[in-house]
Formats: C-alpha cells, structure tokens, sequence
C-alpha cells in the first residue's frame, strides 16, 4: 500500500509539472523573446536562449533610444489612472449600494436588486454602441471621464458586496444603534471592517478589470493622448506603430503591462484566499 501511495502520488506531481510546464512556457518564450534581437525572434521564434541577448526592446520602450515609438510611459500612466480611480470607486459605490440592497427598507428593492442582476446578464459588447451615443451626447467623448465613469459602478460588486452584507448579523448593528450611530456611521465604522474578505475579493477584480479594459476603450476615446496600454498594445501589434515584426517590443510592452495585476494579486492572495475559506465554512 505504501509503494502503490508513492506511485500515485509521484503520477499527481508528474501531472502538476506537466500542467505548470504547460502554462509558464508561454511566459517564458516571452522573457526570452523581450531580449532577443527582431532578426533572431524571427529566426528562432520559440527558442529560450537568446543569441544574442539585448536589452534594446526595452530602451526603446521607454524612449531611451531615438527611434522609439511607443509612449509606454503614457500608456501606463493612462491605465494607472484609470485602473486605482475606478477600483477605489468601485470599493466605495459597490459597497454603499449592496449595503443599501441588504439591509435598507424601501419600496421597489427587490426590483432594484433583480435590475441588478439582469445587468449582470447583459453582454458588454451589446452596450458598447449606447455608450458611444451617450459619452457623444454628453460630450465627454475623448477625455479621461469617458473612461472612468461608466466603470465606476459594476453590478458584479454590488451583487458580491449584497450578498457578503446578507451574511452579517442585524444583531451586530442593532447594537451600533443603540449607542446612537447613524446608518452610514453603523456601515462605515461597524460592518464595512467586517466585510474585509469581500473587499479585497472586489478590490482585485475591479483592478484588473479595469487595468485589463479593451472594448470600452476603443468607444471612450480616440485621441492617442487618451490611449491606455490595452489600446497602445493593439495599435503596437497591428501595425499601427513603426514597420518590421518587433516581436522583442511588443513582448517587452505586454510583459511589463502584466506586472501591476501580478504584484496586486501575490499582495492580496492571503487575504483572498484567506476570505474564500471563510466563504466555503460558512456555506
């Protein structure tokens, strides 16, 4: 029983390895690409050692040679601003309305709750023509709060935050009130600290949600000035920025464009994790 218990378990790893090699291998051919010349990615698309190896996909990428043509460092203030403005206005409206939808007492909630879950269930390519017509009649068309209102609010938290304040004892904040809090001092002070697992949960989708935003994008804004990296990098990859393959700039640009989603998630993981096993005991 022991040898058969080490053979199955050593078959388990095997696989994980198999898996593991399955989805670093990608990420790793783009490492070697980044720094690779354009003549030898094109030669040696898919080979890991770079010959020879060159860091001038980067210097290019952030202007330090005289024929860059990539803005990175626009690109990446552009979706900086995008990306903390609507994950901390999302945190805020999200919770204020789910707290709203849980606990409040008003006529038509449950409808309201029902619109939100309907939208919920609407595609985002469907909207992306009204919100066009609606940015143009405003006349915030081409500015960055064509970028960042229409994402400020998302359905998907207000149900997560609803459903996590459903959970929270009424007795908890009975006794707030007893103490004379008012309804936002009670959410604010006594249950918004308790929802810490559901914060962090929305804190990362609404992160690289935003961060990772395409097709809203495309019908915000046109203005290169306005470009964020998701925008930047497809006018980067379809030819729209400089002649020639630039296999090793574009793969540098996309690589660097992955890093603040990774350092938010590895920041948040324990927590999330963390908030997920509270989640499962409670269920």
């Amino acid at each position: 029983m022991t040898r058969q218990s080490t053979l199955k378990r050593a078959a388990f790893y095997l696989v994980l390895v198999l898996f593991a090699l399955v989805y670093l291998g990608p990420f790793a051919i783009q490492i070697a690409t980044s720094v690779k010349t354009d003549a030898d990615a094109a030669g040696n698309p898919l080979g890991l050692v770079p010959d020879p190896a060159t860091f001038d996909a980067y210097r290019r990428m952030f202007g330090l040679t005289d024929d860059s043509p990539v803005p990175f460092m626009r690109w990446f203030g552009n979706s900086t601003f995008v990306a903390v403005t609507v994950t901390l206005g999302r945190v805020f409206f999200d919770s204020l309305a789910g707290y709203a939808l849980s606990r409040l007492q008003f006529s038509g909630r449950r409808y309201v709750f029902l619109a939100v879950l309907a939208v919920m269930s609407v595609p985002g390519v469907v909207l992306l023509i009204p919100k066009f017509l609606v940015l143009n009649y405003f006349g915030m068309y081409d500015s960055y709060s064509a970028m960042v209102l229409p994402l400020i609010i998302d359905a998907t938290g207000v149900f997560i935050m609803k459903q996590f304040f459903d959970s929270v004892p009424v007795s908890i904040e009975e006794a707030a009130r007893i103490d004379g809090a008012s309804v936002f001092r009670t959410f604010w002070s006594v249950v918004l600290p308790m929802a810490r697992p559901a914060l962090v949960t929305l804190t990362i989708l609404s992160f690289q949600g935003s961060w990772n935003e395409f097709t809203h994008m495309l019908v915000a804004t046109e203005d290169p000035a306005y470009q964020t990296l998701t925008t930047g990098m497809a006018s980067l990859f379809t030819g729209g920025l400089g002649s020639g393959t630039q296999y090793p700039l574009k793969l540098a640009v996309a690589l660097v464009a992955t890093i603040p989603v990774a350092i938010v998630f590895f920041a948040f993981q324990r927590y999330f994790v963390r908030g997920a096993n509270e989640g499962g005991v409670k269920g």
